[in-house]
């Protein structure tokens, strides 16, 4: 498996040829719904999963028109989802990822723009993302030139300034860095949130209800089976699942989206220290010690977070406690790079998931033996800041225009022997 490292430094492998049949198909538009037999009235299209790219899909389809229902078995933005927690980092880097680049710049356009117009503008902080950089570094080294080439606002940073900017930070061996000032994170659950309730504001219905595997079959779906006896009838069908889609396809995506177990602190600064809150803190990344975080925010603490990928996870059933052990590790960096809080109490953890596909790359695509059936997840811990351009994405395609991206194609998600265990 690689780490998420990996995937930011490499580009994603060559695709060619074997790719003109998926691009064929991605072309095609999905057949609109047609009347059931027993004359009720289908959905154009059922998105199964509230969380951010489900919840921006259901949005734009519904803006063009179609009749929407979204399906979500614990709530949108709920503890269990990976689109679920307090706070989510927002960055245009991604060393020469460019598409990734491109999508945030475009999302967080978006962000902002919903956010003003429903009134909450604070869901987005400015905070600045630090992207801390040792020596040569080619990942830090093709971000900065990404960024130029895109013309993103940004900073490259000497240590000398880093340390007169940042006195509370102890950058150790890191020698430079790049500064986005117009970065920073999104109020993460309630973001999503914000998308339903402006999705529901626009004709989408939606339902809490947990949905069936669709039994195995080639063809199109007619319909999917909720857990009250309930039945979903739709011309097209989106599951963006996030960790429950290797459950919900385990022959397709058992051996191509892994979920995994993601710790998270937050520590308390002591009273009226205000050196660890924004705007004094930025988002910033270490990405040689794999690892990043967050200013306190709302009195919630100093967020802290590994970033490398922790064991299996069954998202229904794992307990989310995190581990002494981690704690630990995660004590002594903080001590280190950040001396204001050596000795600072946990005062909160939680434990998320990363939905890793095998190459690190989103899934978007049809399902191979179901051509009204949409895969769309594996935002393999970056995707949430994605969103509103994979929402885009993902309506282009169901409605039959825009560009296809190949490299979030079934295709590219080569299997390998780390089968997803429940």
């Amino acid at each position: 498996m690689r780490t998420r490292r990996d995937f930011v430094k490499t580009a994603a492998a060559a695709i060619g040829a074997a790719l003109a049949p998926w691009r064929a198909r991605a072309q095609a538009p999905v057949t609109p719904a047609t009347p059931s037999p027993a004359g009720g009235r289908p959905y154009d299209v059922a998105v199964i999963g509230a969380g951010v790219f489900g919840a921006w899909t259901a949005h734009y389809l519904a803006q063009a028109g179609r009749r929407v229902a979204l399906v979500d078995a614990y709530g949108a933005g709920n503890a269990r989802a990976s689109s679920g927690g307090h706070t989510r980092v927002i960055r245009m880097g991604y060393g020469e990822q460019e598409v990734y680049t491109r999508w945030s710049m475009r999302s967080l356009a978006l962000w902002k723009s919903l956010f003003a117009r429903i009134g909450r503008p604070a869901l987005f902080q400015q905070a600045g993302v630090l992207w801390m950089a040792r020596g040569q570094d080619p990942l830090t080294t093709s971000t900065l030139k990404t960024l130029q080439r895109l013309g993103v606002r940004h900073e490259r940073l000497s240590r000398a300034e880093m340390d007169a900017r940042w006195p509370q930070i102890d950058f150790g061996p890191n020698t430079w860095a790049i500064h986005e000032p117009e970065s920073g994170f999104l109020m993460a659950f309630r973001s999503v949130q914000a998308v339903v309730d402006a999705a529901t504001g626009g004709g989408v219905d939606y339902l809490q209800e947990r949905i069936a595997p669709p039994a195995g079959g080639k063809g199109p779906l007619a319909a999917v089976a909720g857990g009250s006896g309930r039945t979903i009838q739709a011309g097209a069908f989106v599951f963006a699942c996030g960790p429950w889609l290797p459950k919900v396809f385990p022959e397709l995506l058992g051996e191509r989206i892994f979920p995994t177990r993601q710790e998270v602190f937050y520590f308390g600064a002591a009273p009226g220290d205000a050196r660890f809150r924004s705007p004094a803190m930025p988002v910033w990344v270490d990405f040689a010690e794999e690892i990043y975080g967050l200013p306190d925010v709302e009195g919630r603490g100093f967020k802290v977070a590994p970033d490398r990928h922790g064991p299996a996870f069954d998202p229904d059933s794992g307990e989310r406690v995190v581990t002494a052990e981690t704690l630990a590790r995660v004590r002594e960096f903080v001590g280190r790079r950040f001396p204001g809080l050596k000795d600072a109490p946990l005062v909160q953890g939680e434990v998320c998931q990363y939905e890793n596909t095998s190459n690190g790359d989103f899934l978007i695509d049809r399902h191979p033996e179901r051509e009204n059936v949409w895969l769309v997840g594996g935002g393999s811990g970056h995707g949430f800041k994605h969103g509103p351009a994979v929402g885009e994405y993902v309506a282009a395609r169901i409605l039959g225009g825009g560009s296809v991206e190949a490299r979030f194609s079934l295709a590219t998600k080569q299997k390998v022997q780390q089968r997803a265990v429940y």
